[in-house]
């Protein structure tokens, strides 16, 4: 016997007449009236004052101190030297005196400021080669070709780090010295290691893979450093063997690369173990020595050394603040103006019967 065929009729699809397929299932629906709405309002304005004054509260606890070196100072000769790419190898160094108006307690972090450098450009962002980051051999030679027109020297010799992010990298040397009251100076003294995230140090970016018996740089035998940089990538560090290559530390918060045109970058973190420097940055007036290579002028952009103390809500930003007492102004005129039109009109309308 064949099975019995389902009725095609009008009816053979209407859903089965179940509480779950006829959307009959109890629901709780919430009763907005004026005596829940208008308290919701309130409490939601005050929460986002409080939240406010909290955070500016917190904001106004941390120092910054921003010093623009473009040109000023001693730098003007270095920064129309660095206009001609010519002179891109000539060395120059510039000072610039600043002063810091009162004492930056506890942990104070250096940072080097760039305004107008779109490091948030697609073309500019995708100008990289992560597999050789991670020091695969086979891309030491033979980069991708998302590097292209920083992948490969006139000489066809490959370039290690490649691509535009790497080529553009952040080479001034900034050292600070605090000018004492009997006219002697004192060099801050900073920890410059340490400054990267730590997944990026051991994870993103490795060293080709070598033994004990033979340094580095033969590791990078046959590639050739980025063309606007001063030095190989074996070299970037004179002063600690262990922070050369794709590790080393400047290069890795380099290569992160910054949201906005105008950023910040962690350059170094104030060693407190020393001197006048235990208990913070004293205030006083400071000497900013540059080795000075990086132009700026291409671009219209400028340079700056941030000096700043952090919190748990991190540096001096008063974005959030100034959106929640915004936010909370904002619901307090919606909940005022609800209240009046209720007042004026009346429970269900009666006042606007005529």
């Amino acid at each position: 016997m064949g099975k019995k065929q389902a009725g095609t009729g009008p009816l053979s699809r209407r859903p089965d007449n179940s509480a779950f397929k006829q959307q009959r299932l109890p629901a709780w629906s919430p009763s907005l009236t004026a005596n829940t709405v208008l308290p919701t309002f309130y409490i939601l304005s005050l929460v986002c004052l409080l939240l406010g004054i909290w955070l500016l509260i917190t904001v106004e606890n941390t120092h910054e101190l921003k010093v623009d070196y473009t040109n000023a100072g001693t730098c003007e000769e270095c920064f129309n030297l660095r206009k001609s790419p010519n002179d891109s190898t000539t060395a120059c160094t510039c000072t610039v005196s600043f002063h810091v108006p009162t004492t930056f307690p506890g942990d104070v972090f250096f940072y080097y400021g760039l305004r107008n450098f779109h490091q948030n450009l697609r073309r500019y962002m995708d100008s990289r080669d992560d597999a050789q980051m991670v020091g695969r051999k086979n891309n030491l030679k033979t980069p991708s070709s998302y590097c292209a027109p920083f992948d490969y020297d006139a000489d066809r010799n490959p370039i290690a780090p490649c691509g535009a992010v790497a080529n553009s990298m952040f080479n001034d040397s900034l050292t600070v010295m605090y000018n004492l009251m009997d006219g002697s100076k004192i060099q801050v003294p900073l920890y410059r290691k340490g400054i990267a995230w730590y997944t990026d140090k051991n994870v993103k970016f490795r060293n080709p893979s070598t033994n004990n018996t033979f340094p580095l740089q033969q590791a990078f035998e046959g590639t050739t450093r980025p063309l606007y940089w001063q030095r190989p990538v074996y070299e970037l560090d004179d002063t600690d063997s262990n922070n050369n290559g794709f590790i080393n530390d400047d290069l890795i918060v380099w290569m992160r690369e910054a949201a906005f045109p105008n950023f910040k970058k962690l350059y170094g973190v104030l060693n407190r173990a020393q001197g006048p420097f235990t208990e913070g940055l004293p205030a006083g007036n400071y000497t900013l020595s540059i080795n000075y290579n990086f132009p700026v002028e291409p671009f219209r952009g400028r340079k700056e050394l941030v000096i700043s103390t952090v919190t748990w809500f991190g540096g001096q930003n008063y974005f959030l603040p100034i959106a929640y007492l915004v936010t909370s102004g904002l619901i307090l005129v919606t909940a005022v103006v609800l209240t009046t039109v209720y007042v004026k009109v009346g429970k269900r309308g009666k006042n606007m019967e005529e």
